[in-house]
């Protein structure tokens, strides 16, 4: 297993962002980073999973719809990684099924698209608190 490596930076407790879009990805990298967070912004979850200081961080913010890898197994993989962080879930396909997987999957919310930044924020400072 990896060793993980310091989870913050600066004082900042580093976030694991996963959208394939790159306007919003951009977007919610400098509203969470604006908010104090180090923010690590991965394109696809094969990127993200590809990076050792990966394991560092303390909470993840991952699309659930993107190319190659969804949200779901982006988090599965992590786990068998041996990384324990929070995680939060972001989907434009809301459903109550999506829900429940993704609850089952380890992601502590799922919150849907359009984000509103207020409720993104709030459920990752309550993320990264309870851990």
């Amino acid at each position: 297993m990896t060793q993980a490596l310091p989870i913050k930076h600066e004082g900042r407790a580093r976030l694991l962002l996963v959208e394939d879009d790159p306007g919003v990805r951009r977007s919610l990298q400098l509203l969470l980073h604006g908010r104090g967070f180090e923010v690590r912004a991965y394109a696809s979850g094969l990127a993200l999973l590809a990076d050792p200081t990966a394991l560092g961080a303390v909470c993840l913010v991952a699309d659930y719809r993107m190319p190659e890898i969804d949200g779901l197994l982006i988090l599965g993989r992590l786990r068998d990684l041996g990384w324990r962080g929070q995680a939060l879930l972001i989907t434009a396909f809301p459903s109550a099924r999506l829900v429940d997987q993704a609850l089952a999957a380890g992601y502590s919310r799922v919150i849907e698209k359009p984000l509103v930044d207020a409720a993104l924020v709030e459920a990752v400072e309550r993320a990264v608190g309870a851990r």
